[in-house]
């Protein structure tokens, strides 16, 4: 790990004003599951790491007319305990739950799981995002048992976080704050597939802190489902979150998101449109969930995703249809 300045502010003004305006200037510290490791790795080499463990106005959950205010600071224990969030937004705290680490739900936070950098071991090699060589991905011909199987390239790594497809279908916005002001972006469009080594994947930029996610007021029912390898600690191999507005039996409308199968949260409209105005039988469920994977394009050694994206699909479906928040 290289040496580095340390910043330890106590408001969120004074820890914008210890960032930067590239890139390598300054790096946040929240939870540090994922920061430090980077560092230790010579991943990322800040001059500067801002503490902001104890910016108090980070912290907190809280309730209001406008929908579910959640800190960036808040821990993903909070997030998977929390009555608020288990009674109406069920999907976010399965989600969260569903991180097999005690130790990582207790110090890593809401913030840092959306701002985590990719878990694709070309990347931790220190390949880059797109692990190109002779201008063509490594990947793709390579070892690829856990790598994307939407999106097509140029980027084959998985979203990793456990909260971002949730989030995206309950229609959450993140807010992002620099010196300049605030600014609220959708968490469908917080994340992007880079183009080429230079971009980032998701849009924040180097003086800018998330500071706070929005979820819009709970309506109707969510669930997500996860599968992993095993049930010790271990990223999933693919996951889905959706949520279901219903008039009696009868789906009135619906949001399928998939994760850990592509560089983005996948929003799986076209599945979820096929199930408005139907009750949401096993075999309706069966029906979306096979639509939902028609398109994907697996590598050479990651088909089996496919199979496992539908089944994380029937299963939070059918767990939302049962009557979960």
């Amino acid at each position: 790990m290289d040496s580095f300045e340390y910043g330890n502010p106590a408001s969120l003004s004074e820890a914008l004003a210890m960032l930067g305006s590239r890139w390598g200037d300054a790096d946040v510290l929240a939870g540090g599951t994922d920061l430090i490791s980077l560092m230790k790795d010579r991943l990322h080499t800040p001059r500067r790491v801002v503490n902001i463990k104890n910016v108090k106005e980070l912290e907190g959950i809280r309730v209001a007319a406008a929908g579910l205010r959640i800190g960036a600071l808040v821990t993903l224990d909070e997030l998977a305990r929390s009555p608020v969030v288990k009674a109406g937004y069920a999907a976010l705290a399965e989600a969260a739950a569903g991180i097999p680490s005690p130790q990582i739900r207790h110090m890593g936070t809401a913030g840092g799981d959306l701002c985590q950098r990719p878990r694709c071991w070309y990347y931790r090699m220190g390949l880059g995002l797109l692990a190109m060589e002779d201008g063509k991905s490594r990947i793709v011909d390579g070892d690829n048992r856990y790598h994307s199987i939407f999106g097509g390239g140029p980027a084959y790594y998985v979203n990793p976080s456990s909260l971002a497809p949730a989030l995206v279908a309950m229609g959450a916005k993140v807010r992002l704050v620099s010196a300049r002001g605030p600014r609220d972006v959708d968490v469908a469009n917080f994340f992007r597939i880079p183009q080429d080594e230079a971009a980032r994947e998701i849009v924040l930029q180097p003086d800018e802190i998330l500071t706070e996610i929005l979820v819009p007021p709970a309506a109707g029912r969510s669930a997500a489902y996860e599968v992993r390898q095993k049930e010790a600690l271990d990223w999933p191999l693919a996951a889905s979150a959706v949520t279901l507005k219903m008039n009696g039996p009868l789906v009135v409308s619906a949001r399928i998101v998939l994760g850990h199968v592509a560089p983005v949260p996948w929003d799986a409209a076209e599945a979820a449109r096929s199930l408005a105005g139907k009750p949401l039988t096993a075999a309706a469920a069966e029906a979306a969930a096979a639509l939902a994977v028609s398109g994907a394009q697996p590598l050479s050694q990651n088909a089996y995703k496919v199979t496992l994206a539908r089944t994380a699909v029937k299963r939070a479906l059918l767990a939302a249809a049962n009557g979960k928040a």
